[in-house]
């Protein structure tokens, strides 16, 4: 009896199209059809964390004809799951003899020389892609529900998420479709972060709390109706605990994921300036009366609390900075940030290695805005879930459009500026619907 051959074939099926059909039908022809779906985070290992989760993929998947078995396929590489099978073919569009998968490739037609398999290469379907589907879904826009839950979905996935400020919708759209090729890796950010300080410093105003909720959540839904990804959500201290119930009613409603509150009382002041301004830090029963009351106050499952703890800042001591994550967690804190304003992270580093060993640690958050010096990989070292650039976009702006301002007073006319500055057309082609 002829021996039934195996096909091998991997992909991500992020959104179904009639490219996967071709090559799925083209597979079946020359065996039984075993499909390596990649999981959310051998995707987020290469670019953006896939619209939908692995097991709604892979029910899809398992549904089309010709389809024998799903199997899961943990990282972008074939080999493990190859020699677990020894399928006699690989079957794969042959649009991968270039870019990010060509070393893939490469490992892919090396171990099947192993057992003789062979690699079948189909002509890549021209026209359409699961990015240029999911480019024309984001211009769609996403409902609150899905964009509430994707913060969750991106900690699971990845090690470590980057969020950027932003101050306006033009900021959030920067953040939304800015991406560089970097190692055979697709870099983007993850997120964005709404700041008190850049809400309050885009309307001229200083950072104290003096624009209210209200006057916040209009820029927010700024850039909620022309983007896609999470949003974290600057709380300040959160006021009065009452008052922060309703506050996260109002985020988790509009989709944002998460909001972080700081461990101080009175009038808000930048923590940076530190002990150089009056600043007290509240008693610990008191901020873990106010998570309580937040996470009391919230439907949903994706939404989070992040407790930001000011300790480092007010020069409490790491000491106290431990006992206030322990007790912040206990009280339900879906997470904790910690923050200094030294030049170095040595004692954010210091609080990291004993806050890793914490039995119920929840994901961390560091803002390196101090210590800008360090890179992405020694913090996620030290056990950062989650990176705010905090300002940056702001900040940048500032000092171009003083200096657009100063040429045209000096020159009498906009001609030098214009050397510096976007064309009237990239920034009309920028905004989505303009055209």
């Amino acid at each position: 009896m002829k021996k039934i051959k195996t096909v091998y074939v991997a992909m991500s099926a992020d959104l179904i199209h009639p490219g996967h059909l071709k090559i799925i039908n083209s597979a079946a022809k020359l065996g039984r059809v075993i499909i390596g779906l990649l999981t959310d985070q051998a995707i987020a290992s290469y670019k953006r964390v896939p619209v939908m989760e692995y097991e709604d993929r892979k029910k899809i998947i398992s549904s089309i004809k010709g389809v024998f078995k799903v199997l899961p396929q943990h990282t972008l590489d074939y080999v493990e799951n190859l020699k677990k099978i020894q399928p006699n073919y690989v079957v794969h569009g042959d649009d991968w003899r270039k870019g990010i998968q060509k070393k893939t490739r490469q490992r892919v037609i090396n171990v099947l020389k192993k057992w003789n398999g062979k690699l079948v290469e189909k002509k890549y379907t021209d026209g359409i892609s699961s990015t240029f589907l999911i480019e024309k879904w984001k211009k769609i826009g996403i409902t609150s529900d899905v964009r509430r839950k994707s913060l969750k979905r991106i900690l699971l996935a990845k090690p470590v998420s980057r969020f950027l400020d932003i101050h306006n919708g033009l900021s959030a759209l920067i953040i939304e479709n800015t991406k560089i090729l970097s190692k055979d890796k697709i870099e983007e950010f993850d997120g964005m972060w709404a700041s008190s300080l850049t809400s309050s410093t885009a309307k001229g105003k200083p950072d104290t709390e003096t624009v209210d909720l209200t006057e916040r959540l209009q820029t927010l839904n700024e850039v909620l109706e022309v983007t896609t990804k999470p949003i974290i959500f600057d709380g300040d201290t959160g006021g009065k605990p009452e008052h922060f119930a309703f506050a996260v009613k109002k985020l988790e409603r509009l989709g944002v994921s998460a909001v972080i509150i700081e461990d101080k009382t009175g009038l808000k002041k930048n923590s940076l300036f530190g002990t150089d301004v009056k600043q007290t830090i509240d008693s610990i029963s008191s901020f873990c009366k106010k998570i309580k009351e937040g996470k009391k106050a919230q439907i949903t499952e994706e939404f989070m609390i992040i407790a930001r703890i000011e300790s480092l800042i007010l020069n409490k001591g790491l000491k106290d900075s431990i006992k206030r994550a322990k007790a912040y967690i206990e009280a339900g804190a879906d997470g904790i940030m910690i923050h200094s304003r030294k030049k170095n992270p040595s004692e954010v580093f210091k609080f990291c290695k004993i806050y890793n060993k914490f039995k119920n640690r929840k994901p961390l958050v560091i803002v390196p805005s101090s210590f800008s010096q360090i890179t992405e990989d020694k913090l996620v070292k030290a056990g950062a879930n989650i990176i705010i650039y905090a300002n940056h976009l702001l900040r940048s702006a500032y000092p171009s459009m003083l200096e657009t301002a100063k040429s045209i007073l000096k020159f009498k006319r906009s001609l030098e500026s214009e050397k510096k500055i976007i064309s009237i057309k990239e920034i009309l082609e920028l905004i989505p619907g303009t055209k």
